[in-house]
This record gives C-alpha cells, sequence and structure tokens, in this order.
C-alpha cells in the first residue's frame, strides 16, 4: 500500500505543480491585492477541490464526465469566467499604478475565497481528472471510496502546500514587483494568460 500512496503522491505532486488555471486565478489576486487575499484564494481552490472530491466518490462527477452536454456547459462557463478575469485584469492594468498602491481597487472587490472556489468549481477537467485517472492512483488494498478519499485529501493538501508557497513567494519580492512599471507588465501578462486559459478551456476537445 505504501509504494501505491507514494508513486500516488509523486504523479499528483508533478500534476500540481504544472501551471493552469488555478495558478492564474491565484497569481491575479496575489498581485492585484496582496498575499492575505491570494493566500484566502488558495483556500477557495481547496475547497473546490474537496467539493470535486465529494462529488466523485458519491458519483455524480462521473455523470458530468460521461454528459457531453452537461461538460460543455460547464466549461463554457469556466471559460467565460477566465476570459472575464483576464478582461478585467488588463482593465485594471492600463496604466500603472500609483507608486507605493498595493490595493487593486475595483478589480480586486469581492471574495477572494469564492473567486479561487468558482475558477477550481468551473473547471470540468476536475471532474474527468478525478473519475479517469484517480482511480487508476488509488491503493487497491482499499475499500474504492475509502481510496478515493485519500488520494483527494493528498490533492488537496498538495495543492494548498504548493499555491499557498507561492503565494509567500510573491510576497516575498513584493517590493520589487510593485515597481509601477512592472506591476503593470505583470498584471497584463496574468490578464492575457487568463484570456489564453479562457480560450484554450473553450476550444479543448473532450
Amino acid at each position: 500500500m505504501l509504494t501505491h500512496v507514494v508513486t500516488a503522491i509523486g504523479v499528483l505532486g508533478l500534476l500540481t505543480v504544472v501551471p493552469g488555471p488555478d495558478m492564474a486565478v491565484v497569481t491575479r489576486r496575489a498581485l492585484m491585492a496582496g498575499p492575505r487575499d491570494g493566500l484566502r484564494t488558495v483556500g477557495g481552490v481547496a475547497t473546490g477541490l474537496l467539493l470535486w472530491g465529494a462529488l466523485t466518490v458519491a458519483g455524480l462527477a462521473a455523470v458530468l464526465a460521461a454528459s457531453p452536454a452537461a461538460y460543455l456547459a460547464v466549461k463554457l462557463l469556466g471559460a467565460g469566467y477566465l476570459v472575464f478575469l483576464g478582461a478585467q485584469t488588463l482593465w485594471q492594468h492600463r496604466r500603472s499604478a500609483p507608486a507605493g498602491r498595493t490595493d487593486a481597487g475595483p478589480a480586486a472587490a469581492g471574495s477572494p475565497w469564492r473567486t479561487g472556489l468558482a475558477g477550481n468549481v468551473l473547471n470540468p477537467k476536475i471532474a474527468v481528472f478525478y473519475t479517469g485517472l484517480l482511480p487508476t492512483l488509488a491503493p487497491p488494498q482499499l475499500p474504492a471510496s475509502w481510496g478515493m478519499t485519500l488520494l483527494v485529501l493528498l490533492h488537496t493538501t498538495l495543492t494548498l502546500a504548493w499555491l499557498s508557497s507561492y503565494v509567500l513567494l510573491l510576497s516575498k519580492a513584493g517590493p520589487v514587483l510593485q515597481k509601477p512599471r512592472l506591476h503593470r507588465a505583470l498584471g497584463r501578462t496574468t490578464g492575457v494568460a487568463l484570456i489564453g486559459l479562457g480560450l484554450a478551456v473553450a476550444t479543448a476537445s473532450g
């Protein structure tokens, strides 16, 4: 069983550190509103993973993954949300922020936790990932539901650790990142990345 768990941690760890929508959403919030909001966004992402995990164990995620219409609806909602966040970020960074300013004004309004949760819940790839790959990593010595629960908790823990460390790294570089030109450039890059991810999600097959 230990071998299966170690293998699962390795696979889940590699998948966790690959940049994707969650990291882009966290980057946006951390750059625009600071590390505290960034960490709250990470909490929302983790909550989304737990929700997908609960749906998977209950068998509902498999229904979504097997239903083309439901999958398409969630995919388009998720893509639209990412594009919206990206456009909002570009608008906020259309000009340099005043020196020393770290808040994001209107673009940072709303709950960072809900931002992270919505970005994750509206990602149907998680449903496919949990119903397709996770069962192959589950320790065969455990009942299926227990094995899946263990893997979801491992994935959530790894995600929390990775994204929280990433936010803290951004905060360490805060004085440099808050230089007007660099802050604007990073904001625009993040906005373009979010829009690109949204379009990629919308046009992805399967």
